[in-house]
């Protein structure tokens, strides 16, 4: 006890400076926390405001802002208890260019990510095509993005394959255009094929009148003359739409008394006499 007594009366200034920077670091920590939460609300509104609520660059920057405060607060903690913040920042300046050269592929997919959030090639809920890969953008992160194919498989590409791939974009234009063909057989009329076909799209609510429907003759096959309507819709109604005018297309084809012929072949045998 007496030995105790006598530590803390040699460093009870010592002590009490410790003390006290403990207990301004846990109010600096508390405050931090605080205003970091204020500060990730506040940012991911603003955001949210100027980039037409795009959640996902909405939630980023919140996040980075988030972080960036206690970041700041960490740096006020180091320079209460007397460490050289200066030459701190310049070591984890060294220590990051290394890193950095070591993991110069995980920095292309944050850069690659960074790309994708601001340029938007693709946004969230859109339904793309890249790299061989499709289906419905579920999340943009700084590495990875996802995205779920029309049955339901989970996909997760590095940001840097998809930045480098051509992209297809089925949603981001206010219209499709739908192309469904029929054949008819060579014996029957093309003009009325033609007509129902067009009679198929001016019934259908969901296709536009501008541009309007056009149907072609697509190609003269082997057994059958194929025609195609081309007409255009909204991107949410294509493949309802599709569907839809496909399974009219046989009945209304045969009551217009029009054949849908099977492929066939002549096949001619010629004889010769045995000599």
């Amino acid at each position: 006890m007496d030995t105790l007594m006598a530590f803390y009366s040699t460093y009870e200034a010592q002590i009490f400076v410790i003390v006290k920077n403990i207990l301004l670091a846990c109010l600096i920590i508390l405050a931090a926390s605080f205003v970091s939460k204020v500060v990730r609300k506040a940012v991911f509104a603003g955001v949210s405001k100027l980039s037409n609520n795009d959640e996902i660059i909405s939630r980023l920057l919140s996040k980075v802002a988030s972080y960036a405060v206690y970041l700041i607060g960490l740096v006020i903690i180091l320079d209460l208890f007397g460490v050289n913040t200066a030459s701190l920042v310049a070591l984890v300046g060294a220590a990051g260019l290394a890193i950095g050269l070591a993991l110069k592929d995980t920095l292309s997919n944050i850069a690659a990510g960074i790309m994708i959030l601001f340029l938007k090639p693709i946004k969230k809920g859109e339904y793309v095509e890249f790299s061989g890969n499709v289906g419905t953008v579920v999340d943009i992160g700084l590495f990875t993005s996802v995205f779920e194919t029309a049955d339901g498989l989970y996909i997760s590409s590095p940001n840097s394959v998809v930045w480098n791939s051509t992209i297809r974009n089925y949603s981001r234009n206010s219209k499709r255009r739908l192309e469904v063909t029929v054949g008819i057989s060579y014996k029957d009329s093309i003009d009325t094929g033609m007509q129902v076909l067009l009679d198929l799209a001016a019934e259908n609510a969901v296709i536009m009148k501008d541009p309007a429907p056009q149907v072609i003759v697509h190609m003269l096959a082997d057994s059958s003359v194929n025609l195609q309507l081309r007409a255009w819709v909204p991107p949410e109604k294509f493949w309802d739409t599709h569907w839809a005018i496909q399974k009219q297309v046989k009945p209304r084809i045969e009551a217009a008394g029009l054949t849908i012929p099977f492929p066939q072949r002549d096949l001619h045998i010629i004889k010769q006499e045995l000599l």
